[in-house]
C-alpha cells in the first residue's frame, strides 16, 4: 500500500524557525489548487496501481484552504487511484484556524486525523516563534476538535530558550489532560537563512542549548510513560495504538507519491522531489509537463536510508533484511560500526534487531550517520 502526501504552500505569516516551502501570498491560490488536482491527475500511474492508504495534507497550513478546495483534491484522489474502504486522510491546522464552524465542517468531510500546530501553551513562546495563534486559541481548538474528532495529534516543541522544564511540563499536561492520544514532538532547530538564525547571530533571541533540548526530551519521555505512551518513533508518541499510519508507512519504507511544489516522492529505489516555486510549479504542470528531478538510490543509498528510518523506530534495523536485501558485506560492515555504541549501551540487539536504547534515542540520528556506508565504486 502507497501514501499520497499534498503540499498546501501557503501561511499566514512565517514562522521563525520554519525552512519549508511557502508563500503568504494567497494570489495565486486558485491556480495553485487546479494545479494541484492536475498533478494528481498526470501522475495517477506512477505508483502501478499500488493501493492508496493515506492522504496527507502538509505544509504551509493546510487549514487556510476552505472545505471545497480541500474536497476537491480528496475527490482527484480518488478518481485517479485505487483508495482503501476507510484511508487515514490528515490534515495539518493552526489553532487561529480552527474555530467551532471550521472544525464542524471538517467533520463532515473525509478528513478523519487532524494534525494540530499547537507548539506551546505559552505567550512567550508563541510569540519568539512567530506563531500566527495565542495560548488561548491553543487551547479552545483542542477543547472543540476534540468532540468532532477521534484521532487527533499534537505537535509540540521543546528546547525553546527561555522555556524552563516546569513550563515544559505545563506543555505536556494541558495535552494529557485534553485526552489527546498522540503527541509530535521536536526540538526548536535553527535551520540556515531563516529568520531564527539571523536573530541569533544579533543577539535578539538567545541561541538553543543542546543540554535543555535532550534535558527535556527525556522529560518528555518519562511524563509520556507514565500514561501510556508508546514512544514508537523518535518524535512521536501514542497511546493505545493511535500510531499514524501515513508517518510509520514513511519510517517503513513504503511507496508516497508526493504533491504541490517541494513535494518528495520515493518508491523505494527512487526518489524525486518537485521545484521549490510556485510559479514555476503552476506554469510546468499548466503544460502538461512534470517540473521534477528524480534521484536513482543506489544500494548503499538504500542501505542508508534503512538505517536511518530504523534506528528512529522502535522497529528497528532488521538484520535479517539487511543481509537479504543488501547483501552480507553490510551486514557484517553494520555490526562491526554499531559495535561501539552497543558497547556504550546506545545501541542494543533484540530478535534480531539493531534499536536503540533510552540513553541513545536522543542521538539516534548521529549514531545513524556513523553506521552509513560509502557508496561502492
Amino acid at each position: 500500500m502507497s501514501g499520497i502526501y499534498i503540499h498546501i504552500p501557503f501561511c499566514k505569516q512565517a514562522c521563525f524557525y520554519c525552512d519549508f516551502h511557502f508563500s503568504t501570498s494567497l494570489k495565486k491560490k486558485d491556480e495553485l489548487i487546479s494545479s494541484l488536482i492536475h498533478e494528481i491527475e498526470l501522475r495517477k500511474n506512477e505508483l502501478n496501481n499500488e493501493v492508496i492508504e493515506t492522504i496527507y495534507f502538509g505544509g504551509g497550513t493546510p487549514s487556510m484552504l476552505n472545505q471545497s478546495e480541500i474536497d476537491s483534491i480528496i475527490n482527484a484522489v480518488y478518481e485517479n487511484h485505487k483508495v482503501i474502504l476507510n484511508p487515514e486522510i490528515t490534515l495539518e491546522a493552526n489553532p487561529d484556524d480552527l474555530t467551532k464552524r471550521k472544525i464542524i465542517e471538517l467533520s463532515k468531510s473525509r478528513i478523519n486525523r487532524l494534525s494540530i500546530g499547537i507548539q506551546s501553551f505559552f505567550e512567550d513562546d508563541l510569540k519568539l516563534m512567530n506563531r500566527a495563534h495565542n495560548a488561548q486559541e491553543a487551547i479552545n481548538c483542542l477543547t472543540e476538535a476534540k468532540y468532532y474528532f477521534k484521532n487527533i495529534s499534537v505537535d509540540l516543541i521543546y528546547g525553546i530558550p527561555g522555556l524552563s522544564n516546569k513550563q515544559w511540563k505545563k506543555n505536556i499536561d494541558i495535552v494529557l489532560s485534553s485526552g489527546i492520544t498522540h503527541i509530535s514532538s521536536y526540538a526548536l532547530t535553527v535551520e540556515p537563512k531563516t529568520a531564527l538564525e539571523s536573530l541569533i547571530k544579533k543577539g535578539i533571541i538567545e541561541d538553543v542549548s543542546d543540554f535543555q533540548a535532550q534535558e527535556q526530551f527525556y522529560i518528555l519521555i518519562e511524563e509520556l510513560s507514565k500514561h501510556n505512551f508508546t514512544h514508537y518513533e523518535l518524535s512521536n508518541f501514542a497511546k493505545g495504538g493511535a500510531f499514524s499510519i501515513n508517518n510509520s508507512s514513511y519510517w517503513k519504507g513504503k511507496s508516497y507519491l508526493g504533491i504541490g511544489p517541494s513535494a518528495h516522492s520515493f518508491n523505494g529505489k527512487q526518489r524525486s522531489w518537485n521545484v521549490k516555486n510556485n510559479s514555476k510549479y503552476i506554469s510546468a504542470i499548466q503544460q502538461n509537463k512534470l517540473p521534477i528531478e528524480r534521484e536513482l538510490l543506489s544500494i548503499t543509498d538504500q542501505y542508508n536510508e534503512y538505517v536511518m528510518t530504523g534506528l528512529r523506530t522502535i522497529w528497528g534495523v532488521s538484520l535479517e533484511k539487511v543481509t537479504r536485501e543488501f547483501g552480507k558485506e553490510y551486514y557484517t560492515y553494520l555490526l562491526f560500526q554499531s559495535e561501539k555504541y552497543r558497547a556504550e549501551e546506545l545501541l542494543y540487539i533484540e530478535d534480531e534487531k539493531l534499536k536503540t536504547t533510552q540513553k541513545g534515542k536522543f542521538l539516534s540520528d548521529g549514531i545513524s550517520a556513523d553506521l552509513f556506508k560509502l557508496d561502492m565504486p
